[in-house]
C-alpha cells in the first residue's frame, strides 16, 4: 500500500483531479480541507487530494517513486506542492 498527499489552493483543481484519479482507478481517494500550521482561519484553509493505492506491490520501489514524481508535478502544475510522506502527519 502507498499513500500521497497532494494540496492545492483551489477548490476545483482538487475536485478535478480527485476525479481523474478515480477514473484512472486508485483504491482510495478524497478531497478534504486542509488545516496547515499557523493558519487560524478557516478561509485559509487548502485542499488536500489523498490517494490510497493498496495494489502496489513494487519491492524494488520504481511503481511508488514514479507515483510520487507524477503527483509531485501535478501538485506543482496547479500551484500546489506534495507532501511525500503524509502518514507522519500524525
Amino acid at each position: 500500500m502507498t499513500e500521497h498527499l497532494m494540496v492545492f489552493p483551489d477548490h476545483d483543481d482538487a475536485d478535478r483531479i480527485a476525479d481523474d484519479l478515480r477514473d484512472e482507478g486508485f483504491t482510495e481517494v478524497r478531497v478534504v480541507r486542509e488545516a496547515l500550521a499557523g493558519e487560524d482561519d478557516g478561509e485559509d484553509h487548502e485542499w488536500a487530494v489523498h490517494v490510497r493505492e493498496d495494489m502496489v506491490a513494487d519491492e524494488s520501489g520504481a511503481v511508488e517513486s514514479g507515483l510520487r514524481e507524477r503527483f509531485r508535478a501535478l501538485a506543482e502544475e496547479h500551484d500546489g506542492w506534495y507532501d511525500p510522506d503524509p502518514t507522519a502527519r500524525g
